[in-house]
């Protein structure tokens, strides 16, 4: 709500990205147990504010028929920064043991921390604002972005005026649509971290893959359910063996099913076109009711389900057929809203048919928003 409320997104987005980065090296500084979970809280609070931001801005570039690969791209710089992230953890707590007097587990804060607060500082001269106010853009690019997304949306891509902060979030709510893992195969800490790379470099390029594909055939539905059954079957074979290859192959399958989570977030992008503010809530939403999975997954994956996990992959397996069944129904919903544009637009054309209208008129016309399936 209130990156939909100000006209320097770039500004917002890289502020928070300096401030987390700020808590995660403060992290490295922390002696006990309230010091590390207020430090883990504050990171949590703000880094809240960066990928429903992140989605949001893109949301307001791209049409729905370009807006999959590009969240895909975004999604995969954090399935690399979970490859790359156990690469760096397996040199810095190899090789950083007591220097300048720390534990290498805190190095790896104080690094981690320091690169996010670097990468920040470029990210708020990089990043564009709106199609409204953007910088690096001629006024004629900045106008071919803004009616590039009122064709995409049926209506231009603004809100009401004067508007208060809260609209968003009463429409979104009205509306209807709204590496443990690797251990068990038995190796050593540095063997785990280095074995956790693979699986998440994979996942990143199938997702990009996946995400292009959608684009390429206007597909969301089969992109998204096609990765969750993907899962199914790498839960399937952890659950059936303990066989170290057998699992280990199962954890790529497992991993890409991340695919089909990022076209999700793309179909409640192009699902609530407009306004903006309630796109910017019903982005929030989603990301907010995703994390309750990661609270939930300090339980399930507890270590008294080791070494085999079964019943932690079976609750997550239940997890991906309840959220294959609810995909179908969001799809129904999209089909019906689909029918009523299309029928609204029949009985324009026979009623305008062989009229004379002025241009107000053909403007006027219902031109509804067309979810893709």
């Amino acid at each position: 709500m209130i990156i939909n409320k100000i006209s320097r997104p770039s500004l917002y987005i890289a502020g928070a990205m300096v401030v987390w980065g700020m808590i995660s090296v403060l992290t490295g500084l922390t002696h006990n147990f309230v010091g590390a979970l207020m430090t883990r809280f504050f990171l949590g609070f703000v880094e809240a504010a960066f990928l429903p931001g992140a989605l949001y801005l893109l949301s307001k570039w791209y049409t729905k028929r370009e807006i999959a690969l590009r969240y895909a791209l975004l999604f995969t710089g954090n399935l690399l920064s979970n490859a790359f992230g156990s690469l760096i953890a397996a040199g810095i707590l190899r090789n950083m043991e007591g220097v300048l007097g720390y534990a290498a587990w805190r190095w790896l804060f104080f690094i981690e921390g320091a690169l996010t607060m670097f990468v920040a500082l470029l990210a708020a001269v990089i990043l564009p604002d709106t199609p409204t106010n953007s910088r690096w853009f001629t006024a004629e690019e900045l106008q071919v972005a803004r009616l590039r997304m009122s064709e995409d949306n049926g209506q231009a891509d603004v809100d009401s005026k004067d508007q208060p902060i809260l609209y968003g979030l009463k429409l979104a709510f009205a509306d209807i649509k709204i590496p443990t893992l690797t251990k068990t195969l038995g190796f050593g800490n540095t063997q785990t971290l280095l074995m956790s790379a693979p699986p998440w470099v994979f996942s990143a390029l199938f997702t990009l893959v996946n995400s292009w594909c959608a684009d390429r055939y206007q597909k969301k539905m089969p992109f998204v359910i096609g990765p969750l059954v993907m899962g199914i079957v790498g839960f399937v074979i952890s659950i059936a063996t303990m066989n170290k290859a057998a699992r280990y192959v199962a954890l790529f399958l497992q991993a890409g099913s991340y695919a089909g989570y990022v076209i999700m977030y793309t179909m409640m992008s192009s699902s609530f076109h407009s306004p903006p503010a309630k796109r910017a809530v019903a982005i929030a939403l989603l990301n907010a009711v995703s994390q309750l999975g990661n609270i939930a997954g300090s339980y399930v994956w507890d270590k008294s389900f080791g070494p085999s996990y079964r019943n932690a992959y079976a609750i997550v397996l239940s997890c991906f057929v309840v959220g294959i069944a609810l995909n179908v129904w969001f799809r129904q919903i999209l089909a019906k809203e689909n029918a009523r544009y299309e029928e609204a637009e029949r009985a324009w054309e026979e009623n305008y048919s062989g009229i004379e209208y002025n241009p107000e008129e053909v403007n006027a016309a219902p031109r509804g928003f067309r979810h893709l399936l």
